[in-house]
């Protein structure tokens, strides 16, 4: 027997533990897996009978006329063993949720066990491709800590199973009010948590933000570098690098569209959900107390309109995050205002640590000292920040008053970037390990930079050109409070980690009564 445990999981040496009974997967489930095979095979033997029956022609051409019985069996036969084989995956395809365990059984020659602590679930997503979609199904998906990829997978269950099934897993995952022990499966299940929606992205903003994005500038830059070297060179050969640039542009704003469409963020005592795409649907719950890092970045051009977006680490999803379907799970706001930006802050860090939140968040976000002021002298702070030295200036003409750090009681906060602005946010009991890295003109100039290693994904929390007496004091420190905050946390429980209970806290827009909420 074979058995594949991901990091954070382990396997019993019996697959069909006693105790409560295994359940199956909806029978539909490996044709919706599988449609495309059945789809292969029909194209190789029907594709001519369909043009010739376009063409007006015979239904079978007169070459093969005497083997057209044959060719037809061959196809029924291999038709029947593709179909065999989906009946038997999803025969041997069976989960179990007991024990405090996740559990999933694959395999028919080669069998597998899958299985997760519930207690280490980092998050839970339903998925639902558009064919799934069309059969009422989706397909569960659990992450755990250091997994790299989703541990257990159950595809597919009917969407009111998936979404009891999700809400039992949670109620043991982020409190210990419900003893895992006695989960069993459907039959044991605990109602949907109720929520409150926080935001909505309006596609409108979601196409905007696109055609302001990055990659828009880059494209149009190089269009203009074709057409100016078209000109000068009469080479119209450089307008043919416009066409593959177009169609990638294309691809990547309707894949952008596709899985940003309909974004939706929600609060309840579950964790933070979020659904969002076009095609294919997905409910995304996010326990805030599992986040690792967080950062809230501007683009030049969504200076105008005042939008940001927000990224996140989460240790589950690994360097997954980095692909298609990664980036979207790790996007927490794909576009938004400063008011969300702190709404969403709120919900992520219940407890900011400082009696301002509102205001460290805003010098953070959008705060650098005047074009005319001679700027910060070292061990000075520019709106709670402490910014790179003065004599260091030319190693970042532009950027050197906005980078700079600040520490509250429960997180630390980097900031970077002139243009485009980057704010870093690290829960103290999240930084596992920190480095500081100083090239030969760093050391003529006395800086330094403090590298915090968190889990892997789209956020890399790094402080740049620190004065090297303040990076030296500030590796003290957060070591120091990095070990405090994690003796505080003696609970897997991501619930008993933040303030209860969330989706009874008040939600604005307004930035001036964050300091009310205290966020959260």
């Amino acid at each position: 027997m074979k058995s594949g445990v991901p990091a954070g999981t382990s396997a019993g040496a019996d697959t069909e533990t006693p105790g409560p009974r295994w359940l199956r997967v909806h029978p539909a489930s490996p044709f919706v897996r599988g449609w495309v095979a059945l789809a292969a095979i029909g194209f190789f033997f029907f594709r001519d009978t369909f043009e010739r029956l376009l063409q007006g022609g015979p239904l079978i051409d007169d070459r093969f006329t005497g083997r057209a019985p044959w060719l037809l069996l061959g196809g029924g036969v291999l038709v029947l063993l593709t179909v065999l084989g989906y009946v038997l995956s999803w025969y041997f395809t069976r989960y179990q949720v007991a024990e405090g365990y996740v559990r999933l059984n694959t395999g028919f020659l080669f069998k597998q066990q899958r299985q997760a602590r519930l207690d280490r679930v980092q998050a839970i997503d339903i998925v639902q491709p558009l064919l799934a979609r069309l059969f009422g199904l989706a397909e569960l998906k659990f992450d755990v800590a250091d997994a790299g990829e989703s541990a257990v997978r159950l595809a597919f269950l009917r969407v009111d199973e998936a979404r009891q099934l999700r809400a039992t897993i949670l109620a043991s995952a982020s409190a210990p009010a419900r003893n895992p022990a006695d989960l069993a499966g459907p039959e044991a299940v605990a109602a949907e948590a109720p929520e409150h929606a926080v935001l909505t992205v309006p596609p409108g903003r979601l196409v905007g933000s696109l055609i302001l994005s990055e990659q828009t500038v880059f494209v149009l830059a190089g269009g203009a570098g074709s057409v100016v070297l078209s000109a000068l060179t009469e080479n119209r050969s450089f307008y043919l690098f416009l066409i593959p640039a177009a169609l990638g542009m294309a691809a990547a704003y309707w894949n952008s569209v596709t899985r940003g469409y309909n974004f939706t963020a929600a609060i309840s005592p579950d964790g933070i959900r979020l659904r969002y795409g076009l095609l294919d649907t997905q409910a995304q719950t996010l326990p805030p107390g599992r986040i690792q890092a967080l950062r809230v970045s501007q683009p030049p051009l969504w200076r105008f309109f005042g939008w940001y977006r927000i990224h996140v680490n989460v240790a589950g999803y690994g360097a997954a995050a980095d692909n298609g379907e990664g980036s979207s799970r790790s996007t927490l706001l794909p576009v938004g205002t400063f008011p969300e930006v702190l709404t969403i802050l709120s919900l992520v860090l219940p407890d900011p640590g400082t009696p301002d939140p509102a205001g460290i968040f805003t010098a953070g976000a959008n705060g650098r000292s005047g074009p005319a002021a001679a700027g910060p002298a070292p061990g000075t702070d520019d709106g709670g920040f402490v910014t790179t030295p003065r004599r260091a200036r030319l190693l970042a003409p532009l950027g050197w008053r906005r980078n700079g750090f600040a520490a509250t009681d429960t997180a630390l906060l980097i900031r970077s970037g002139r243009w485009w602005r980057h704010l870093v946010i690290v829960p103290h009991q999240r930084t596992q390990s920190m480095a500081l890295e100083q090239g030969p003109l760093a050391r003529r100039f006395r800086v330094a930079d403090l590298v915090l290693h968190t889990t892997a994904g789209p956020v890399s929390p790094r402080l740049i050109q620190a004065g090297l007496d303040e990076a030296r004091a500030l590796l003290d420190a957060q070591a120091a409070r990095a070990r405090a905050a994690r003796r505080r946390q003696t609970s897997e429980h991501w619930l008993e980690q933040v303030r209860p209970p969330a989706a009874e806290r008040p939600h604005t827009e307004e930035p001036n009564r964050q300091e009310d909420r205290k966020h959260g």
